[in-house]
């Protein structure tokens, strides 16, 4: 387990350092004023450089949730939901994609034959899914979470359908965020800013109730009795 845990950090690393280099910049460019009326100045084709704002947050230190509430108050709550979904569906899969076919030398040498047999024990288990649904709210661990992913092999399917379960609701929530921030700016910030927390501690109680499930039945497995050869 160790040595999955250096590579969940160097993979965080990786993502962090970005946003120490250039998360400033970044930060001051993509503030949801800014966006907006970037957005609202080219509404024809603005929905498409929302899109792939959020899928290049794999490489750079893109505020996602910002780009998702401009979608919202440019475009309403259902469509800029819809492309906010869209938009973090795609930076995962190719998250997931790239890792699943690059990475996996790469992660060997860091994590070895044991950590990955880990990784794989996690990530094809139901609490697999929870991890990638739940990590598109917080923030670095969805790049990091897709990116393990891919590494460790989780079937495509499973990912792509925990994928949607975290993204979707998130892209609607966020766009919903800014299309009502301008009738309730208070109640718009206090909720894009309390909901990564809440999401956070619900992952805690889950992960720790399945975790300890998982201890019980260790315990109330019996021993295996060993077979002698033939007579």
């Amino acid at each position: 387990m160790k040595r999955l845990l250096r590579l969940f950090l160097i993979l965080a690393a990786l993502v962090i350092v970005p946003f120490w280099i250039w998360g400033g910049s970044f930060e001051a460019a993509m503030s949801p004023e800014t966006l907006v009326t970037a957005f609202q100045a080219s509404r024809d084709w603005a929905w498409l450089a929302g899109l792939g704002l959020l899928v290049i947050d794999l490489f750079l230190p893109v505020l996602g949730t910002a780009v998702m509430s401009a979608l919202g108050l440019v475009y309403g709550w259902w469509l800029g939901g819809l492309l906010s979904a869209l938009g973090s569906i795609g930076s995962g899969m190719l998250a997931y994609g790239l890792c699943f076919r690059l990475g996996r030398r790469a992660a060997r040498w860091f994590a070895g034959e044991e950590g990955l047999a880990k990784g794989e024990h996690l990530f094809r288990g139901s609490l697999g899914g929870w991890l990638v649904a739940l990590s598109r709210w917080m923030p670095v661990l969805p790049e990091v979470v897709a990116c393990l992913a891919g590494i460790v092999r989780m079937p495509v399917r499973r990912f792509f359908l925990a994928l949607c379960a975290g993204s979707v609701p998130m892209g609607f929530v966020f766009a919903w965020i800014g299309h009502s921030g301008t009738q309730q700016p208070v109640f718009a910030l206090v909720l894009s800013a309390g909901l990564p927390p809440m999401i956070w501690l619900a992952f805690r109680s889950i992960y720790q109730a399945k975790r300890a499930a998982g201890d019980l039945k260790k315990k109330e497995r019996p021993p295996e009795v060993g077979t002698k050869g033939g007579r």
